[in-house]
């Protein structure tokens, strides 16, 4: 069973990556409910159309998983009438703060020394592991907190492909989607359309050169092992998911049944 594309999803002018995750289907036969989780990146530079069309979601709850360093740089979220904001920072606020200052305004012999012969790719899929092992109790509060009241929702970071990557993953195993599934919704955000822009200091001639695209590349793009470094580091921890659910995010049977029957059609 393969993941059912939407054939149409919201042209939103400021904010990159949004799609509803709903249609995603289950191990026992379900499907993701439309219209309960959405996923995006940030929301800082919303224009009123995109508020205007995230407003009427009727969401109830906007997770931002951004530190308090990616905040500065692109702003606070828009206010959405009647939502909740729960930040909830998947990275430590300075955690990677001059690996990332040099990507935005280092040069070509810095972005080699950082970023060349798979160290970019390989600090990615070392990021993807520690989400998983060491943020146990940020994923914990989310999955309650959908599980009791926080839907609609909409989670995101700063890209919508990372720390919200890793968050809708968790939320969709504890669904039960099949794992293809998964990876491939996942996938979706290395699309041209949604990928992050990114900000380098200097010219266009000199800051987005061949060579210094092709060197950030792992960085701002969506790629299968990534994911499946997470789904490793989960069976080496816990040794499965059902026990990472259980005994890593404290999550009870019926905490789940409720997190189903909320997400679930």
């Amino acid at each position: 069973m393969t993941q059912q594309v939407p054939s149409t999803e919201p042209e939103l002018a400021g904010v990159r990556n949004f799609r509803d995750v709903g249609g995603l289907p289950t191990v026992d036969g379900r499907r993701v409910r439309h219209g309960v989780l959405f996923r995006s990146g940030h929301l800082a530079h919303a224009t009123e159309e995109d508020a205007a069309f995230l407003a009427s979601l009727g969401l109830h709850t906007v997770f931002d998983f951004r530190n308090a360093a990616d905040q500065k740089l692109e702003g606070p979220d828009v206010e959405l009438p009647g939502v909740r904001n729960v930040n909830l920072p998947l990275s430590d606020p300075a955690d990677g703060a001059e690996f990332w200052k040099m990507v935005r305004d280092g040069d070509l012999d810095q972005l080699r020394a950082i970023l060349s012969d798979g160290k970019g790719a390989a600090r990615m899929i070392a990021s993807y592991r520690s989400m998983v092992k060491h943020r146990t109790a940020e994923h914990s509060r989310v999955l309650h907190a959908l599980a009791d009241d926080s839907v609609p929702a909409l989670m995101h970071c700063a890209a919508g492909k990372d720390r919200a990557g890793v968050s809708v993953a968790v939320t969709l195993l504890a669904l039960g989607v099949e794992r293809e599934a998964i990876v491939a919704d996942y996938l979706e955000s290395g699309a041209k359309h949604r990928r992050y822009k990114v900000r380098r200091s200097g010219s266009a001639e000199t800051a987005y050169t061949p060579e210094v695209m092709e060197l950030l590349d792992p960085l701002f793009d969506a790629r299968a092992e990534y994911l499946q470094a997470a789904f490793a580091s989960i069976e080496e921890t816990w040794g499965d998911v059902d026990t990472y659910l259980t005994r890593g995010l404290e999550l009870a049977p019926e905490t789940r049944e409720r997190l189903r029957e909320r997400l679930l059609d």
